[in-house]
């Protein structure tokens, strides 16, 4: 028996040696980051091992939130300075199975340019912070905007060259150019020019296959889904041409605060219907905090007839030249129209493309297309007494004008005629102490304004993206429609399944994918 034994022994010894010599299989998505060693310059890709990855996923988040050690983070990030280089890393992509998620300013409200609420997923990040460049033309008043541009870059850039023109986007001065016009791009100046992307004429973008398309060669269906479908759907938007607005040379803003014991609650209530309906050169917006309404107003106009307007359509307000505030287009830009004590503040901060990183945060939305009563609006402010509701506030920002005149099909956003205003829930908290009091506060004061919004569907902005509303159903490696039909007709309205075929032509195996992206009709 002995030697049988030694043979046995020798047999697994063998066995074992020739396991150990196999190579080792590979890890998920070492092909594809192999791929992109040999396709791009090695400075424009950071892995996790490398020393300066977690600086680089860092540098444009702007919600603390999604930045911690439970995060699931890309397999890599990469940092292209050209379209060849985009091109290469979404052929690698397709080529190995590895997703990418596109960032330009990282603003995202859920995070999902740079993270996934999925623990298993294996994905790179496409970080478009260095294609930013902007191009303007004097003579036809347009420009080309990349998509890693702030909007505080495209303003700054735009004024510099003529201060005559601008552009209607969102306040945020470090919001990404990408993010903005892929969502829609509500604005200040939204009630005389439209959104961003009412106002975008071609673009640039790299296909699921890896060709790279202006409007002529993308054709018409592509062209309207990219301008306000939502990001990472149906492919990388490079650059946008955008028509340039005119401004006077002199604008108007103020600042009023009203408390509940100076008549809020009327002036909110009597807003509803004077705000929508105003002169579309002037948007008043309200922010109500605590117990107090404070309005904010940019006027494309002087002083005088700011006054004689108001004096006429708002005398609610009592709003009088001592309120008044003129700068020109890009200053505005500039101010923070939280507070006029920031009067003076340099145009050049503009070109800050970092946020704060103190406070975490969580965002819902909503509009309303019939006035909510004084009685609501009592109780609504009740709700700022409440717990967790100390670092929680809304934002209430006026269509009307311009947007009354679009059809509700012309782009993907179809919040249009009818729509009084948007309102924007936001609450904040430090660490993660605060989270459960403030989210837990969030979620019952949107459940209660329920009965006073939207319905049938309770609509929402995509551009104030929120996961709490559904989230995408994958079966067999594919985004269903039923699945994003609950968060999509929120957003889209009856463009939903207009944009689901487009998907479904240009991405049908839905490589271009995050937890609320278009899914295709298939």
């Amino acid at each position: 028996m002995a030697k049988p034994k030694r043979l046995l022994s020798f047999l697994l010894s063998c066995f074992s040696w020739y396991l150990i010599s196999l190579p080792s299989p590979p890890y998920p998505g070492e092909e594809f980051t192999q791929c992109l060693r040999e396709k791009l310059p090695s400075e424009l890709v950071y892995e996790q091992s490398s020393s300066s990855f977690t600086d680089v996923l860092g540098s444009s988040i702007k919600n603390p939130r999604f930045f911690t050690n439970a995060t699931v983070r890309p397999l890599c990030i990469v940092t292209p300075t050209d379209a060849r280089h985009v091109q290469a890393a979404v052929l690698c992509g397709r080529r190995h199975g590895v997703r990418l998620r596109v960032r330009s300013g990282g603003h995202d409200y859920e995070g999902l340019s740079y993270r996934s609420s999925r623990p298993d997923e294996v994905f790179g990040v496409l970080d478009l912070a260095s294609l930013r460049s902007v191009s303007v033309n004097h003579p036809e008043s347009t420009a080309w905007v990349e998509s890693g541009a702030t909007l505080g870059e495209l303003y700054y850039a735009v004024a510099k060259n003529n201060s005559r023109v601008a552009f209607p986007a969102g306040e945020c001065p470090t919001v990404g150019v990408g993010g903005q016009f892929s969502g829609g791009g509500i604005g200040m100046m939204m009630r005389k020019y439209g959104l961003s992307i009412d106002n975008v004429l071609d673009a640039k973008v790299v296909t699921a296959n890896g060709d790279l398309l202006d409007r002529d060669g993308m054709g018409e269906d592509l062209f309207w889904a990219i301008r306000g479908g939502g990001g990472e759907s149906f492919g990388v938007v490079l650059s946008w041409k955008i028509q340039l607005v005119q401004v006077p040379p002199t604008v108007t803003v103020f600042s009023i605060g009203k408390t509940l014991d100076q008549g809020a609650i009327d002036i909110v209530t009597r807003w509803q219907v004077v705000g929508p309906s105003l002169p579309d050169d002037l948007a008043i917006r309200v922010k109500v905090q605590g117990q107090e309404a404070l309005f904010l107003a940019v006027y494309l106009g002087t002083c005088r007839s700011l006054v004689a307007t108001m004096g006429r359509r708002f005398p609610e307000l009592g709003m009088t030249s001592a309120d008044c505030r003129s700068m020109t287009w890009l200053e505005s830009a500039a101010l923070s129209f939280t507070t006029l004590a920031n009067i003076g503040t340099p145009e050049e901060v503009l070109l800050n493309r970092t946020g704060s990183m103190s406070f975490s945060f969580k965002v819902k939305s909503d509009y309303v297309r019939r006035p909510i009563s004084k009685a609501a609006w009592k109780d609504i402010f009740s709700w700022f007494n409440m717990s967790g509701s100390a670092s929680g506030y809304i934002m209430l920002e006026p269509h009307g004008g311009f947007m009354d005149s679009v059809p509700a099909d012309a782009t993907p956003y179809p919040h249009r005629n009818g729509v009084l205003y948007i309102i924007q829930y936001l609450v904040f908290w430090e660490g993660d102490g605060g989270t459960a009091p403030a989210t837990a506060w969030l979620d019952d004061f949107y459940g209660f304004m329920g009965q006073h919004v939207s319905m049938n569907p309770r609509e929402a902005y995509v551009n104030f993206r929120d996961l709490d509303i559904g989230q995408n159903v994958v079966v067999d490696d594919v985004d269903t429609f039923d699945g994003g039909e609950v968060w999509g007709e929120r957003y889209f309205m009856s463009n939903y399944r207009r944009l689901t075929a487009v998907k479904a032509a240009v991405d049908p195996t839905d490589y271009f994918r995050n937890e609320q992206s278009i899914p295709p009709l298939l």
